[in-house]
């Protein structure tokens, strides 16, 4: 159980897919427009992620080494599908909005090395929770970077007004406001960071 807990603390926090690793910036600058956005695109990349760990997991002997890659992306692309086929039954307004980054999934880098760096060395049990301290660490970065671009560009949290539309800044809800808005958050930890290693040394 303490593995477990590791695993996850280590995925939202010590290995931060957005933050610290700074993994899979094409979703992350390109969907982090709203709240709601990023909460979907992370939430949809943590249950492909759990899925593809468990399964490479679970054959993880059984796929030669010189194709594990292709082999990974095939497992991927299956659950990618059946998201896209389940976010179009029930909610055809995130699959629209998320448009071509959830087929993108298929070749997010975070999912590849996970299954590589982890799932296809590790047991079922530990790859799963590898998987959600991942999944939830890259929905929080995404969910934040949404929030504070859709509170500061439109004057809206998760689509409801909390500013007056005349007050924010339009440049948030652009591209340049995702880069804005990730190195701003990017400097504000590692100064964190790099504060509280001082004080520990």
């Amino acid at each position: 159980m303490s593995v477990a807990i590791e695993r996850l603390k280590n995925g939202i926090f010590k290995e931060n897919v957005t933050f610290v690793q700074v993994l899979a910036m094409c979703p992350t600058l390109a969907v982090t427009s709203s709240a709601i956005n990023g909460l979907g695109m992370g939430l949809s990349s943590t249950v492909v992620l759990i899925g593809a760990n468990f399964v490479v997991s679970l054959l993880r002997k059984v796929i030669p080494d010189k194709i594990r890659i292709p082999a990974f992306i095939v497992i991927i692309a299956s659950f990618v599908t059946l998201l896209q086929f389940i976010l179009a039954g029930f909610v055809p307004a995130l699959n629209k909005s998320l448009g071509i980054f959830i087929p993108l999934i298929v070749v997010n880098c975070m999912i590849l090395g996970r299954a590589e760096a982890f799932a296809s060395k590790n047991g079922p049990i530990s790859s799963i929770f590898d998987a959600v301290g991942q999944g939830l660490g890259f929905t929080l970065s995404l969910t934040v970077i949404g929030l504070v671009r859709e509170l500061l560009g439109s004057g809206k949290i998760f689509g409801n007004q909390i500013i007056p539309s005349t007050f924010p800044a339009l440049i948030f809800v652009l591209a340049p406001g995702a880069f804005i808005t990730l190195g701003i958050m990017m400097g504000i930890i590692n100064h964190r960071k790099l504060k509280s290693s001082k004080k520990s040394n």
